[in-house]
């Protein structure tokens, strides 16, 4: 089993910077494989750090802007938060969102690869510039919120570590960034503050309310910069050769206090201080001089300094706290820009409007809404749709591979995973050799192009290092856009307009696992079945409305344990398929729609029954212990929605406040309910017994899975129905 830890960003820093010690701050260079080209160069790959980001964004953006593609992938501190947050094959279209979503949310992006390619038409072929971004959200900004935390997944953490991951690089010099709703809250809390009309509130706001002094060495400093700062005064207000003697005063006393100008007024900058001591000289300066004022520079065109400024009048005063007040927002504004980072390269590839290629990228994308743009949305559709204004043109080329019967037949309807990909559509380029010894079928020539050096030939790059793995996309995206019969010399710059790519564009898999793909333009889901690629089901057609979930049964049921007891109860064909999602909870198709409300009533009977009789039935088995609940698919999307992610799912069901045994949708029950008040009423007219008598109703038993008045069954119903199921099961009915 996996193990999954929450880990502070300062703790994960330490121990990943201990487990890496020797590593630089550049990612080590793979050892050429046996078959590379001899004396060819590793593969030329930017490394992109928060030392050389700027350079390198302005490099991609004149990349960006004349590319006729940008491929991108993603490296993460783990995938799934939980076992049973894996992808199954009972999972339905909006549930697999809220683990993508929850995937998303938990885990950290700490590479991002970015390759732009466009076409030379003087040389016939792509040129490509791969961009390997380390990122890490750091904290910038003092009020952005408490520390950033992630999720690290044990087997993703050491599957880096096998391809030569370099966390130094990642945690010390990863690039941080702030998402579009992050510098909006910024930006918001600063007007917020700045807004103010009032300086006084204002001034109180930053320097606090004054207190008495309740010490005595208080009392002592601040009589003491009392007569300091009087003097000073006289110094400027009368001139003549005290000011000589102030300068030298000060340097006699570690220059603490250093006569400056500020904004064209004299002023004292203030130096050694604590800052207990500093709030002292503030309650001095303002109870005692009117015609000083107290200022914490702060500012884009000033360094951080605490100041104490002659001002000539009232106006003056106010004139010089409005100057700084306005100089200390555009500091702070610069600052929240500074602080945007990474999602400078997002907004790039957002406004330019370029064709995104990616591979198998839903949860790419997931991550890259929800690191850069905002929180994401709870429900697939208000993400398909808030995703399809962010990038207008996508195309996954595991898609493009299982859906066109060219690209088939030239993957030999193999794996498209992206290195078997790779190697089968670019043999010549995954075995680093362009020879003309070696035998390929015609493929896309690409150069790759870094510091505006150009290079032919190279050794095959690190697998899983981001910005390796997007160019790989891109190349396959090239070559199979080549097999396609796509001109480059008359369509390179309309790719995402091409009448043979466009049934493909913006197209996702939401699930690979049961072929669900997504339509990010219309938010329509489509099935497997126009996927010429099979996954190989191993269970029924599913039918969501045939499914029951149950969790917190007896840990030594099996699956097959479970679908026995269920058989004996509703016959051998009610049950389709019970498939595990883990040691805790299982699914159960049953075979009829119908079905679903009689077990969930018959479960909950028996639970509430403790007769002898009602242990005797076989569902008993799974109520063993007193923690089996029951519910409908729809309990199990709630559960999946909850923020929480504990190991097993029945302790995850508790977390998330599932407190009920068993539970019916809402207009289920409404129904059950008047079947039973009707039942209720046949009964008392029928036997004409008085209304202080209670009455049970009596089960129907004309099949063996009963009708809706298993609700109110009583010891000698549950009885009857066994019974009946038994003689079914025998043949005689």
């Amino acid at each position: 089993m996996n193990c999954y830890k929450r880990w502070p960003l300062r703790s994960f820093s330490r121990a990943l910077a201990r487990a890496h010690s020797t590593t630089t701050t550049s990612s080590p260079k793979p050892p050429s494989p046996p078959n590379g080209t001899a004396g060819a160069a590793p593969f030329p790959l930017k490394q992109v750090t928060k030392s050389n980001f700027e350079a390198a964004l302005a490099d991609l953006r004149t990349h960006v802007r004349s590319a006729d593609f940008v491929a991108i992938d993603l490296e993460m501190t783990g995938i799934t938060s939980a076992p049973w947050r894996e992808s199954f094959e009972f999972d339905r279209f909006d549930v697999r969102y809220l683990k993508v979503k929850d995937s998303a949310e938990k885990f950290a992006v700490v590479q991002f690869g970015v390759c732009p390619f466009r076409w030379d038409p003087l040389k016939n072929s792509f040129i490509s510039h791969p961009h390997n971004f380390f990122v890490f959200p750091r904290q910038e900004l003092p009020f952005d919120g408490p520390s950033h935390e992630f999720l690290c997944q044990t087997t993703s953490i050491d599957f880096l570590a096998k391809y030569q991951f370099d966390f130094n690089a990642c945690i010390h010099e990863g690039v941080s960034y702030l998402s579009r709703r992050q510098e909006e809250e910024a930006l918001r809390q600063l007007n917020s503050h700045y807004e103010d009309e009032s300086y006084n509130s204002w001034l109180k706001l930053k320097e606090g309310r004054e207190k008495p002094l309740g010490r005595i060495a208080d009392v002592l400093f601040a009589e003491r910069m009392k007569n300091r700062l009087s003097e000073w005064r006289d110094v400027m207000l009368h001139g003549g050769n005290g000011w000589p003697e102030i300068q030298r005063s000060s340097s006699n006393s570690s220059q603490q206090f250093q006569t400056i100008f500020f904004k064209m007024r004299p002023a004292l900058s203030l130096h050694g201080f604590t800052s207990h001591q500093l709030r002292l000289i503030q309650l001095v300066t303002r109870k005692h001089f009117s015609d000083l004022a107290y200022v914490h520079g702060d500012g884009e065109n000033f360094s951080s300094s605490e100041l104490v400024v002659y001002t000539e009048s009232e106006e003056d005063r106010n004139l010089l706290m409005k100057e700084v007040k306005d100089e200390r927002r555009r500091g702070a504004e610069t600052k929240i820009k500074a602080a945007i980072g990474f999602r400078h390269v997002i907004d790039l590839l957002s406004s330019e409007k370029k064709l995104i290629v990616g591979h198998n990228c839903f949860l790419d994308i997931a991550h890259i809404y929800s690191k850069f743009s905002g929180p994401l949305p709870s429900t697939a559709e208000d993400f398909v749709s808030s995703v399809n204004k962010y990038f207008s043109h996508i195309i996954d080329t595991k898609i493009l591979l299982n859906a066109d019967e060219i690209l088939q037949r030239r993957m030999k309807r193999s794996k498209t995973s992206l290195s078997s990909a790779f190697a089968l559509l670019c043999p010549q380029m995954s075995l680093g050799s362009k020879s003309s010894r070696l035998v390929f079928q015609q493929c896309v020539e690409v150069d790759v192009e870094v510091d505006n050096i150009r290079f032919s030939v190279w050794n095959p790059g690190a697998k899983h290092e981001a910005g390796y793995d997007a160019f790989m996309t891109g190349y396959i995206f090239a070559q199979s856009c080549s097999l396609l019969g796509i001109d480059f010399k008359l369509h390179s710059k309309c790719l995402a307009h091409n009448e043979k790519l466009q049934k493909h564009i913006n197209l996702l898999y939401l699930s690979w696992i049961n072929g669900v793909i997504v339509d990010l333009r219309t938010g329509k889901k489509t099935a497997e079945s126009l996927v010429s690629h099979k996954t190989g089901k191993r269970y029924p057609p599913i039918v969501f409305e045939n499914i029951a979930l149950v969790w917190g049964f007896p840990s030594k049921l099996k699956a097959v344990d479970i679908r026995e007891c269920i058989s004996k109860a509703f016959g051998v064909r009610s049950v389709t398929s019970v498939y595990h999602v883990d040691e805790t909870a299982v699914f159960i198709q049953f075979s009829k729609t119908e079905l679903i409300s009689d077990f969930l009533i018959l479960m909950h009977n028996l639970d509430k029954n403790k007769d002898p009789i009602s242990v005797l039935h076989p569902l008993s088995k799974l109520l063993e212990g007193g923690s089996t609940h029951a519910a409908t698919y729809e309990a199990y999307k709630e559960i999946c929605a909850s923020p929480t992610s504990k190991v097993l799912f029945a302790d995850q069901a508790k977390a998330a406040g599932i407190k009920w045994k068993t539970r019916l949708e809402e207009s289920k029950l409404e129904i059950e309910i008047q079947e039973h008040k009707s039942v209720n009423e046949e009964d008392n007219i029928t036997n004409h017994v008085p209304d202080s008598v209670e009455k049970t109703p009596v089960a129907k038993t004309d099949n063996a899975t009963g009708s809706s008045s298993y609700s109110q069954l009583s010891c000698d119903d549950i009885a009857d129905s066994f019974s009946t199921t038994e003689v079914k099961q025998s043949g005689v009915i």
